[in-house]
């Protein structure tokens, strides 16, 4: 259960990041604490996504993978953020991205950060 919150806690971080850096990426909301809340609930998102699509997309672009060297990771990544992106939308979370190159940027940083907090982050469970 630790673990889940600390890669859920790392993953709002990282996307805190990448809305931080990006103009094109943007949370909104009135006050300080919904947008924490808003940031909490799409990096929830965001998990359930790389946890149940993203396994079943890396297996479907098998070969790509190995015919780009596993550069084809960066469009995988900025597909599920556009995919997060729009499933906030459904959900109401104010939470958007705005294009594609936009989303490789925004996977990109993601990737980054939360690769370094979960370095830095403690994951027993």
């Amino acid at each position: 259960m630790m673990n889940f919150v600390v890669k859920t806690l790392a993953n709002a971080g990282a996307l805190g990041v990448a809305v931080w850096l990006v103009p094109d990426i943007t949370l909104t909301g009135d006050s300080t604490g919904k947008k924490i809340l808003t940031l909490i609930l799409v990096a929830l998102v965001f998990g359930l996504v790389n946890f149940l699509v993203k396994p079943i997309v890396k297996l479907l672009t098998l070969p790509l993978f190995i015919l780009t060297l596993g550069l084809i990771t960066l469009v995988v990544n900025a597909l599920m953020l556009l995919l997060t992106s729009w499933l906030a939308e459904q959900f109401e979370l104010s939470f958007h991205v705005e294009g594609f190159w936009t989303a490789v940027l925004g996977g990109l940083i993601i990737s980054v950060v939360s690769w370094a907090l979960n370095v830095v982050l403690p994951d027993n469970d």
